[in-house]
């Protein structure tokens, strides 16, 4: 295992494309940290300052509290897993896992001992003399994996690992991926755009835009606590709803939550609920935009005042575009954000 520490971290490109502009992040021993945030925000980039595959303008990077920053990728004793999986088309499964192991000269019976093992542990023990090209996609990726891990590395990066593959396979490897962390009680440092990945693998997450730490928090915590207007846009499916407060018919819940305060008004789909028929008095009401069915949950853009505020309508849910439709929600679930600055502000109570 291994700590990481990112002190005052900038990247800068050659034409001064200011790429990483002063991150600061504390990783512990065992952690699962992520990188999340649309793209070009800096996350690869950060990571590859991490492994030492690019040069810091400025910061310092710490594993174990020793500075690296002018050590080699190998000297970092770090694993890293793309993409891409990179492996050696002619080589099978058994020669591409241990490959490093070779590299750093262990002796044979180590390789194939530790090779056996990981391969175990990862499921894929059974194609060990296949070559690449005989493997699925979810395969492939495993045998990276294992590369990876054979090692025993004291710290694992991970850019983009799942992007290509399928959605269902993708959220197997989630799954695996999470185990495996658990099991290895390694740290893993993950980079992706995806924010299922990034709220369900994680203990905490670095929420990154235009590259600067926007939040850097438990999954739940930004979720339920987003630090400005960026981070609650960004995180949540269906999008939380950002709208006014004469909308929802709130005027006077924001005034008393917000001290008086310009503000602007947010509130998650899953905290609305939406009805038809004879409305509760002084609910908010409009006109269904468009109803989509999911399964479990139906979720409803309702059209207000000219805005779409998408509310939560139950599996059962039987209405249709056109329809009137009401809404209700708590106004303790509200969440406001200064209209200048986009910060959250604390309700005052």
């Amino acid at each position: 295992m291994a700590s990481v520490t990112l002190e005052n971290l900038k990247k800068t490109y050659p034409g001064g494309v200011e790429v990483v502009k002063g991150i600061d992040v504390d990783i512990a021993d065992g952690e699962f940290v992520t990188l999340v945030g649309p793209s070009g925000c800096g996350k690869s980039t950060t990571m590859n300052l991490i492994a030492g595959l690019e040069e810091a303008t400025s910061g310092t990077i710490r594993i174990d509290g020793q500075v690296v920053n002018d050590w080699s990728p190998k000297d970092r004793d770090v694993a890293m897993v793309f993409q891409s999986y990179a492996l050696y088309p002619h080589m099978d499964v058994r020669r591409n896992m241990a490959f490093p192991l070779e590299v750093a000269k262990l002796d044979p019976k180590t390789i194939e001992s530790r090779v056996k093992e990981t391969a175990e542990r990862l499921g894929i023990d059974g194609l060990l003399n296949r070559k690449p090209k005989e493997l699925s996609g979810g395969q492939r990726q495993r045998v990276a994996l294992g590369r990876a891990l054979v090692r025993k590395p004291k710290l694992c990066l991970f850019d983009e690992p799942l992007s290509n593959l399928d959605a269902a396979l993708r959220n197997q490897m989630r799954a695996e991926l999470k185990k495996l962390h658990e099991d290895l009680k390694a740290t893993f440092i993950y980079v992706t755009h995806d924010q299922a990945e990034a709220m369900t693998l994680s203990d905490r997450v670095v929420v990154l835009h235009k590259g600067v730490v926007q939040q850097l928090a438990p999954p739940k915590e930004i979720y339920a606590r987003p630090a400005n207007v960026f981070v609650a846009n960004f995180l949540g499916s269906p999008k939380i709803n950002m709208v006014k407060a004469k909308t929802l018919r709130c005027e006077e819940a924001v005034r008393r939550l917000s001290g008086g305060r310009d503000v602007l008004v947010g509130i998650r789909p899953e905290d609305i609920s939406v009805g038809t028929g004879t409305p509760p008095p002084d609910a908010p009401t409009g006109k269904v935009y468009v109803v989509e069915p999911m399964g479990a949950e139906t979720w409803v853009m309702v059209e207000i005042g000219g805005e779409r505020v998408t509310a939560r309508g139950g599996a059962a849910y039987a209405g249709h575009s056109g329809d009137t439709a009401w809404l209700q929600f708590d106004p303790s679930r509200l969440t406001l954000f200064d209209a200048k600055t986009e910060k959250r502000i604390e309700h005052s109570s």
